[in-house]
């Protein structure tokens, strides 16, 4: 009796009306269905090996532009909307930050039936970024980083079906066929597919040894009580029904022309330009299509794996293993370079900007990766001049960042990476000399915390002598560490259930008071049925006030937000039932709105001024100023944050108006992009959409009536936070003035104690400074004078030890004074110590002579429980005994006499 998921292959009608029947394979034990009665296994590979590489099996060939075309206008003529590409940045997801799949630019709300799907059914074609085979890259012949998913997608819900499996094979069969492939050729093999909370049926179809789609019938949600076992986890049938099907544009426009790897059929133009730039030598077809062909059939290639690999090539090839890693080990550098810097350009053309967390680290990981492959191949150029080809061969591709952003971005992080493997060789030798070996949490804490790739380590280690194996998928792990936004798991702070509050702010932000009813009491947290005071959110800060109820005031504190449920934390008691008067701090609250709408204007001025790679990474606003964190590539010069100023106030004289409304979110995304999710993606079907001037959000937060309600904008500070993402501080309305109030009372009371004009302060400094830099030299020439003359004078009463003068004294003079009368000392080859007593002995030991004054400084310090250090010629310490100039004297003669005979 087949089980559960097993019907649903046999439930597909057009395999059976078109001749194809069912198998095992027995490699792999899996089933697939073919027309082929002689076909025994499956043609997956490992079970098979590439048919296609010279050999291709499509009836013409094509490029992307041609295979990408050809594949949408297909489903267009079949029914389906063409949807146009999303970024590879997920802006629209808060749980992963590259798009991996085309299914993930409607992930989670149209999956999930929360939205409607932008058109249904639909048909895009997907650039995704995959980080989980970086290491495989340029290796077996076929990996990439970055891929297009050509997909098209029905969205079936209990009250509208759209079509399911049979139509979705028959496509899949027609789509082939049209491209010339005969129907005893096409393997379907069962393999379900689970991810994310989802799972299902999937069929794949495999073409020439290589799999060509992926038809993904998705109708199952994970259960611990569900009667389906998917991949060792439990799942139940869900009601939505989602065909998710991906077809490799890549993969189609390899098998179209046959060539030995992917690389050599989607970018050649790329690979022959790093050849010609390089110190590689292309080498024999044959061995490269050898190598694609046997990388097919052994899958993983890292560790003992790429070694037996290459051992079975060279036997195959009838080379020495040696031979065959010269050549073909830096030609593998070259379409691993390739590839990645296609990842680049989408990358920063979508908006990333290189950093050491979050998407940007993904984004660096790729450019020192690559970085480190132009130097192993000895590439004259630079990236940038393969991003640029990039660009020049994908120019059907609109990005959001010009080029000349990402040429400055890519010469900045080449700075920074050479910068790095400066400072690092130091790192890693002391590391070496520390523990004498260095293993894999060493690489990836050199990489994560210093950004020194794991081949530098290795390479340094084996010049000391110490052996360092490069684990496999280095790379890979790095990525997948990164691959996911960390979600915080709020604690539940409500332990009743109640429900949702109505809101009076949005309606009217500046309503300060209002009645409500108090529906629940849990310790110091009240909800009411209805609120105007506005809980934390979105960076911005509570509101505070009072509730009055029988003549009496009840303080809040501060308010919250759980699931849609306004809670206020009181000082005081209230029962349910009471009907109170909710008072809010209106100062408190008319300060918020300015600095909020007044975030909106600076991240717009921001974009305005720079590009469309700013993009929000935090902000916080509270009563006396705000700030606002956004990624960019540098610092801001003193004269581009006046630009900023004046751009931002710009808009606020300018009065525009500041209005919202309630949207559905496809239509609110279709109309203005993703760059609504500047402060992150709210949850549901329809979103609150904020307009202040010219900048639209998704905002959840109280706003002004217009831009003029601001008052005045000024910066207060900026600063670098971290690699990447720069922290603008600064204050508006009510607040700015106070600042700038403050600014005008220290100008005065500076003014006042210089008595100049405010004007002519910054002369007066400079010219007060230049004065007492020229009176700290003076100074410290006659701090040396002096020196000169006390050492002079010790001289005079200088005894000695075999010609050697030994001067010893204890002395009221500073430790700096003691150094300066050392150093005279040293030039007079003398030997001995200073030593004030005063308070805590401070000492310093001297040596002009061939003996080491840190060594007499030990011998000293036994004897006053201290010690110091130093140079060899002038030491510092300190102790706890003072000695007399005799004692001193003694100590001295006694180091002289054992060292000098040694």
């Amino acid at each position: 009796m087949p089980n559960a998921l097993e019907k649903e292959y046999l439930d597909i009608t057009f395999l059976k009306e078109n001749g194809f029947i069912r198998k095992k394979c027995p490699k792999c034990g899996k089933y697939f269905w073919t027309v082929d009665e002689s076909r025994e296994i499956c043609g997956d590979p490992p079970c098979d090996s590439y048919k296609f590489i010279g050999n291709p099996i499509f009836k013409k060939e094509f490029d992307l532009k041609e295979m990408r075309e050809y594949y949408l206008r297909f489903f267009e003529e079949r029914g389906h909307t063409r949807i146009d590409r999303y970024p590879v940045v997920a802006r629209w997801r808060d749980d992963i930050y590259l798009t991996i799949a085309s299914i993930a630019d409607f992930q989670p709300f149209v999956t999930s039936g929360v939205a409607p799907p932008p058109a249904n059914p639909l048909t895009i074609s997907q650039p995704c970024i995959r980080m989980d085979d970086l290491d495989s890259i340029g290796k077996t012949g076929r990996h990439l980083s970055l891929f297009e998913m050509m997909a098209h997608h029905a969205f079936n819900y209990p009250n509208q079906h759209i079509y399911w499996k049979n139509e979705t094979v028959q496509y899949c069969t027609e789509l082939l066929q049209s491209l010339g492939v005969k129907l005893e050729d096409i393997v379907y093999k069962e393999e379900p597919w689970a991810g994310g909370g989802n799972a299902g049926p999937c069929l794949e179809a495999i073409v020439g040894g290589i799999e060509l789609a992926t038809l993904v019938f998705m109708n199952l949600v994970e259960d611990p009580n569900g009667d389906i076992v998917v991949k060792g986890s439990r799942y139940r049938k869900m009601e939505n029904y989602i065909v998710d099907t991906g077809y490799g544009l890549e993969r189609f426009v390899w098998a179209s022309k046959g060539t030995p790897t992917v690389y050599d059929a989607v970018f050649p133009e790329v690979v022959e330009f790093i050849l010609k730039n390089s110190d590689v030598e292309k080498p024999d077809e044959r061995i490269v299509a050898e190598s694609s062909k046997l990388a097919g059939i052994m899958g993983e290639l890292s560790g003992e794996k790429l070694l037996e690999f290459r051992k079975n090539l060279s036997n195959r090839l009838g080379v020495s293993l040696e031979e065959l890693e010269r050549v073909l080990i830096p030609m593998e550098m070259v379409y691993a370079l390739a590839d990645h810097t296609r990842a680049i350009l989408f990358m920063l053309g979508d908006g990333l900007v290189p950093s050491n967390a979050g998407a940007g680290y993904l984004a660096r990981l790729m450019i020192r990766r690559s970085l480190r492959l132009a130097e192993e191949i000895g590439f004259s150029l630079s990236i940038f001049d393969l991003v640029e080809l990039h660009r020049k061969i994908l120019k059907e591709f609109e990005f959001e960042v010009p080029l000349e952003t990402i040429q400055e971005m890519l010469e900045i992080e080449e700075k920074k990476y050479k910068l790095t493997i400066q400072r690092g060789i130091s790192l890693v030798e002391r590391k070496i000399l520390r523990k004498g070996r260095v293993d894999k949490e060493d690489l990836i804490e050199f990489y994560d915390s210093h950004g020194i790739p794991p081949e530098i380590v290795v390479r340094i280690a084996k010049e000391r002598g110490v052996e360092v194996e490069m684990p496999k998928d280095f790379y890979a792990e790095l990525a997948s560490r990164h691959m996911k936004a960390e979600k915080k798991v709020e604690e539940k702070k409500l332990k009743g259930s109640y429900p949702k509050t109505e809101k009076l702010y949005y309606d009217n932000p500046k309503l300060f008071e209002f009645t409500a009813k108090v529906i629940g009491v849990e310790g110091d947290k009240v909800i009411l049925d209805r609120t105007a005071f506005y809980p934390e959110s979105g960076g911005q800060a509570s509101d505070t006030g009072y509730f009055e109820v029988d003549g009496k005031r009840i303080k809040v504190l501060d308010v919250q937000e759980e699931d849609g449920v306004v809670y206020h934390v009181v000082e005081g008691e209230l029962k349910v039932g009471d009907v109170v008067r909710g008072v809010i701090d209106a100062d408190r609250r008319l300060r918020h709105m300015r600095h909020h709408s007044a975030t909106h204007l600076l991240l717009y001025s921001l974009r305005k001024l720079y590009g469309n790679h700013v993009w929000q990474a935090g902000a916080r606003k509270e009563r006396g100023k705000a700030r606002l964190d956004v990624t960019h590539y540098k610092k801001p010069s003193d004269e581009e944050i006046a630009e900023i100023e004046k751009l931002v106030n710009a808009e606020i004289m300018a009065n525009k108006p500041v209005t919202w409304e309630w949207m559905d979110r496809i239509e609110a995304e279709r109309r203005y992009g993703f760059r609504l999710y500047q402060g992150g993606v709210p949850p549901g079907r329809v979103i609150r959409v904020v307009r202040v001037g010219d900048d639209v959000q998704a905002c959840g937060g109280t706003h002004c009536n217009s831009t003029g309600e601001i008052g005045f904008f000024k910066i207060v500070r900026v600063e670098s936070i971290q690699d990447g993402v720069i922290r603008f501080e600064f204050t508006a309305g009510e607040s700015a003035l106070e600042y700038v109030q403050e600014i005008e009372r220290i100008l005065k009371d500076a003014s006042t104690i210089l008595r100049v004009e405010p004007s002519k302060l910054p002369k007066t400094v400079e010219r007060f400074f230049e004065e007492w830099k020229e009176r700290g030299k003076k100074i410290e020439r006659l701090k040396r004078e002096i020196a000169k003359v006390k050492a002079e004078k010790l001289l005079e009463n200088a005894e000695e030890f075999d010609s050697i003068k030994v001067v010893c004294d204890v002395m009221d003079a500073s430790m700096d004074e003691m150094v300066k009368i050392a150093e005279e000392l040293v030039k007079a080859k003398a030997v001995g110590v200073l030593m004030n007593t005063e308070g805590k002995v401070k000492v310093v030991t001297f040596s002009g002579i061939d003996v080491d004054a840190r060594e007499l400084m030990k011998e000293i310090g036994k004897r006053i429980k201290g010690g110091g250090g130093g140079r060899k010629e002038i030491a510092q310490g300190a102790g706890q005994i003072a000695l007399n100039k005799d004692e001193l004297m003694t100590i001295v003669f006694e180091f002289l006499s054992r060292n000098l005979k040694a």
